[in-house]
């Protein structure tokens, strides 16, 4: 058992989030070996899945995983649980707490699951938010250690909006040693809180640089995502003129390490922040990253059941 909850990288220290990727990696290794899992440790438990957001990896992996484990799961919509509207947040956690043994939640304002994880009195599982998408983080982190054999002395380039994944990737500096390069525009920053956060108590180093090149030099890693998130869409045309410079291509590759992988949480708009060309070569990684979602999420239930 860790903490109760898991909303962002920084809820978990680094010796936790390490056993989490480990786990993730045993787990991996046998369902693969044996198409099941010999432990079940969700069994007998009811999962609460509240998708505010449309979803593809995020809702087939943890419906999977659960099952994997033995589990339940609920598939529910905003429309049964309007958060904060047709109850307010502190009901509707104590509710659920009476009936699940856990919640995952994939939506907009990170102040509303802290709310639902203040007043549950079960595990809370952030999914996605406008803010951070830690889940994904942890898939892209067993994804480089199964590439690099290693996190730490790493250099990281996140290229694009500084939406919900520069943030995580910026929290997984307050966390690991890497050398984390943020390629942006001026007016697309990453959360200025998180950035000084990281910057203050984390082993990493963080730079925000306007150039690709700058940002990409040396990497071991480009990660990509993007221009506009979803619920930011009516940004799509304004994004794209202002990051059309840090579009993931074959030239700007040629500025990383020889075996730079590269990386991207999908849905892609291929042809805007990432180039075809790119995410089919011999560097992608991005199909391997979608799988571990699945093997990244079994290990945080599985951490966070009693």
């Amino acid at each position: 058992m860790t903490s109760h909850d898991f909303l962002s990288m920084t809820d978990w220290s680094r010796t936790e989030l390490d056993q989490a990727l480990q786990l993730a990696q045993n787990l991996k290794a046998e369902l693969k070996a044996t198409g099941t899992h010999k432990s079940k440790p969700l069994a007998g438990k009811t999962y609460g899945c509240i998708f505010h957001k449309a979803s593809l990896r995020t809702r087939i992996s943890f419906e999977t995983g659960i099952y994997q484990l033995g589990g339940n799961s609920l598939y529910i919509t905003e429309k049964e649980i309007e958060l904060g509207k047709r109850e307010t947040i502190e009901d509707a956690a104590r509710v659920l707490s009476r009936y699940l043994s856990g919640i995952v939640i994939r939506t907009f304002s990170q102040n509303d699951i802290a709310k639902l994880a203040e007043w549950a009195n079960i595990p809370v599982v952030n999914a996605l938010t406008d803010l951070l998408h830690p889940c994904q983080l942890m898939a892209d982190l067993q994804t480089i250690v199964e590439q690099k054999g290693k996190i730490d002395g790493l250099k990281v380039a996140y290229l694009g909006d500084g939406n919900n994944m520069a943030n995580s990737w910026i929290e997984t500096a307050n966390r690991w040693a890497i050398d984390l390069r943020i390629g942006t525009s001026p007016e697309t920053l990453p959360d200025a809180t998180i950035l000084a956060k990281a910057r203050n108590e984390g082993p990493g180093k963080v730079t925000v640089t306007h150039d690709a090149i700058e940002a990409v030099s040396g990497a071991d890693v480009i990660y990509t995502d993007v221009w506009a998130s979803m619920g930011a869409k009516d940004k799509t045309d304004i994004n794209a003129d202002r990051l059309k410079s840090f579009q993931v291509n074959m030239a700007l590759l040629r500025h990383a390490k020889p075996d730079v992988i590269v990386m991207h949480c999908l849905p892609a708009e291929r042809g805007r922040e990432i180039t075809d060309e790119v995410i089919e070569s011999k560097h992608s990684v991005v199909f391997d990253e979608a799988e571990n979602r699945l093997h990244a999420q079994k290990a945080i239930l599985s951490m966070l059941t009693e």
